[in-house]
């Protein structure tokens, strides 16, 4: 008790110490006076618009549009997707934006047959539903027009098979059971949600051979071990189910027969036999409370402590003697995806294009995902409008885009960005995008180059709660958590980080939202957005993502939805004004060689691991460390290590670090000095600016899914949503493909060195 004081009071110290110091520190800040990309004189101005603009924004306005949008089922083709659509149109046309819906044609398959039986050695029949709750009054819809629990893109199939429990069903999960001897080929795996993205799991564990896959929530994760299970909580209940797509959005995202282009009327398109990102086996998401049954008939080992979830069970790997049979069936349609698009020409920069976006369709009513972030960008559409009428215009056009289809594999914004990829490449200067929002702390990733940009619009935005700004209150948390018992080397690494930078360090972006498609095919430079940690959890994909829900857990009042509304709304309106686009550069090196350092030491890693199985091998451990009469199961020999030649990697890095470093220099002598650019100067470092993500990109992709072009970040092969950084080098040495790794390093290598040649240009221009 006294030593949980203890830490108590350490943790709250450290806080208060964290937020005064950061208070004093962004006191006394000179970006307080000044904004990145605008004079001392234009900051003044900027200030003022943006304290308009807030003064517009209502958390009741928004409380009553995510009412009204999440009143009936909000999927893909749903008639109340289509009403959303033009209901948003019709608001947009209201506010003064020149607005239409854009339509493309994707496929989008729905449930038609869906059986799970457990058929020895006992039965059982799978519910696959999920019931009303009392209080929440979507929920006691009729069934008609709802989607049941299934996962979009899975295969046609009727199997019956052992059944093999595989813990998060991720690839180190299965050499566990090789080292138990157990094999999953023909057999059907089930494997519980979390430290993975969902569509991962089907492809490991058809990649071992497995026939079919069942994915539950298990409570340890999501549900009563976390916290009360709803209506008494936030948390999963026992029926609840976690929808979703298990399209292969790593390859790419987008409709499966489009690849690479967009899916208007007449598009050619791939048969789904011909598709890349199509599953090849039947794929199910169930509850815990269907899930108990099929787990308690499993025999075989006791699972590694890691693996045991909280259910009330002895958790047993299998195969059997538990038998399961799963039965699939889809419609495969192609239905329309309603992408509704609301323009502002600027004034000055009609061609430079400020993006917002944020998706529309759930996968039932989605109150949560995505509607909170939708109608905060609804607001900030409409306070934008409410300038309009004061005679204000931004210099530069904006965009603001609702989405239709991001659940089944972000189908409306890269298709739409797909078939304007030209005109974006050469127009667009920022992304920005939201997906869902809550009650807690801002969460940024993106472009490193818009670090200090973003680090200094968060020390603008006041956290409705604490009444810090909401980069005080995100450090602070940091501080905190790095100070508890089970805080975790990478939790304390990061404060460590977070303490000694003057901007708070944004997260690398992987996947799972409408970025992608901007950022990682098409170089555009991206931010995404969101408040979020301490709004629960247990909704999401469900049924139970409803209205009810998210008033009582998600956020209460809709605070922190003006807290978005005002966080992406500044940045939008400071690079729609800005004379000069406020990107910094030494972050992103700085950045870039953390990445560099990391690569370097997993290639280190890999050769000592090997090293230290084949002694073990030598040793005869393996044949001992377990009981003799069941031994474990001794790996193959790890095979030649090679040493990674980084000197081109190195060179470049120290080539971009000079030349960043420049770059920032020359940008803050022009600020001391208060020499302005003038007309011609300012067009060509604009255009230099605009255009710089793009060299990061490199026209052959990644190995095996050429869509990904972005050699900095990219989602993992076998994370999914989760980032890898320099993915051709990192993810070649995880697999142990190491030509392709030293292929990348001098491609990366050459990418960084065209980067830093734009950045001496754009010094160039600015020494003139």
């Amino acid at each position: 008790m006294r030593k949980l004081f203890a830490n108590f009071l350490l943790c709250l110290c450290t806080a208060l110490f964290s937020l005064c110091a950061f208070a004093a520190s962004d006191a006394q800040s000179p970006d307080d006076t000044r904004l990145l990309g605008f004079t001392a004189q234009g900051s003044t101005q900027q200030r003022a618009l943006e304290q308009q603009f807030d003064a517009s924004l209502s958390a009741q306005d928004q409380s009553d549009w995510d009412r009204q949008m999440s009143s009936e089922p909000n999927q893909l083709g749903s008639p109340h997707d289509k009403a959303n659509a033009e209901w948003t149109l019709k608001q947009f046309q209201d506010w003064g934006w020149d607005a239409h819906i854009e339509t493309f044609h994707v496929l989008f398959p729905t449930p038609k047959e869906r059986v799970l039986e457990l058929i020895a050695p006992t039965k059982y029949t799978a519910s696959l539903s999920e019931p009303p709750v009392a209080g929440d009054k979507t929920s006691q819809q009729s069934r008609a027009g709802i989607l049941p629990p299934y996962n979009a893109y899975a295969a046609d199939g009727d199997v019956t098979g052992e059944l093999v429990y595989v813990n998060y069903g991720i690839p180190d999960d299965y050499k566990v059971l090789e080292r138990h001897g157990i094999s999953v080929k023909g057999k059907i795996v089930i494997a519980r949600y979390g430290h993975s993205w969902r569509g991962i799991k089907p492809v490991v564990a058809y990649q071992h051979g497995a026939i079919g896959c069942i994915i539950y929530s298990d409570p340890r994760d999501d549900g009563y071990w976390q916290g009360d299970a709803y209506p008494q909580g936030a948390w999963r209940s026992a029926e609840g189910v976690q929808r979703g797509s298990v399209a292969k959005m790593q390859i790419h995202p987008g409709d499966p027969e489009t690849p690479g282009y967009g899916s208007t009327a007449g598009a050619r398109r791939e048969t789904r036999a011909q598709s890349e990102t199509l599953l090849k086996i039947p794929v199910l998401p169930i509850s815990w409370a269907d899930a108990k049954p099929l787990l308690a008939a499993l025999g075989g080992p006791v699972v590694p402590p890691e693996w045991r979830g909280a259910l009330p069970l002895t958790y047993h790997l299998g195969p059997g003697p538990a038998k399961v049979h799963l039965k699939l069936a889809f419609n495969w349609n192609v239905v329309p995806a309603y992408d509704v698009i609301a323009k502002i020409r600027g004034s000055e920069y009609p061609d430079q294009w400020v993006i917002r976006g944020n998706h529309r369709d759930g996968w039932v009513f989605g109150a949560f995902d995505p509607l909170a972030g939708h109608v905060a960008m609804l607001d900030e559409a409409r306070a934008i409008g409410k300038l309009l009428k004061t005679g204000w215009r931004p210099k530069r056009t904006l965009v603001y885009a609702s989405w239709d289809g991001e659940e089944p594999g972000l189908l409306g914004s890269t298709e739409w960005a797909e078939t304007h990829a030209a005109e974006l490449q050469k127009k667009a200067v920022l992304y920005l995008n939201s997906d869902t929002n809550g009650r807690g702390y801002l969460f940024m990733g993106g472009s490193h180059s818009l670090q200090p940009f973003i680090d200094q619009v968060g020390r603008g935005i006041r956290d409705p709660e604490t009444g810090v700004n909401v980069m005080q209150r995100r450090r602070a948390r940091i501080a905190v958590d790095a100070h508890s018992d089970n805080a975790s080397a990478r939790e304390r690494d990061f404060a460590k980080q977070v303490a000694a930078a003057a901007d708070f360090p944004i997260d690398a972006l992987g996947s799972g939202s409408d970025y992608s498609a901007f950022l990682q095919h098409l170089g555009i430079a991206t931010l995404d957005m969101g408040y979020g940690g301490e709004d629960g959890g247990g909704e999401y994909h469900s049924l139970y993502d409803s209205f009810d829900h998210y008033r009582r857990f998600g956020d209460p009042g809709f605070k922190y939805g003006v807290a978005l509304s005002q966080t992406a709304g500044h940045t939008v309106l400071r690079f729609a004004d800005a004379p000069v686009l406020p990107f910094r550069y030494a972050e992103f090196a700085d950045t870039v060689g953390e990445y560099v350092d990391q690569v370097r030491k997993l290639a280190d890693s890999k050769r000592a691991q090997a090293v230290e199985q084949d002694k073990l091998l030598d040793q005869g451990a393996y044949r001992l460390a377990r009981d003799p009469a069941k031994p474990t199961l001794a790996p193959p020999r790890a095979g030649r290590v090679p040493y990674l030649d980084f000197a081109p990697l190195d060179n470049a890095l120290v080539k971009l670090k000079a030349s960043a470093d420049a770059c920032d220099a020359a940008f803050a002598a022009r600020v001391r000095a208060g020499s302005a650019l003038d007309d011609t100067q300012r067009e060509k470092l604009n255009a230099l600016l605009q255009g710089m993500e793009q060299a990061l990109l490199d026209a052959r992709g990644l190995p095996g899914r050429s869509w990904y072009k972005h050699m900095i970040y990219a989602p993992g092969l076998y994370t999914g949503y989760g980032v890898k950084t320099l993915p051709g080098v990192r993810e070649a040495i995880e697999q142990k493909q190491w030509d392709t790794a030293t292929r990348y390093v001098g491609i990366i290598a050459h990418t960084l060195d065209g980067y830093s040649a734009r950045l001496d240009k754009a010094t160039a221009i600015l020494k003139q």
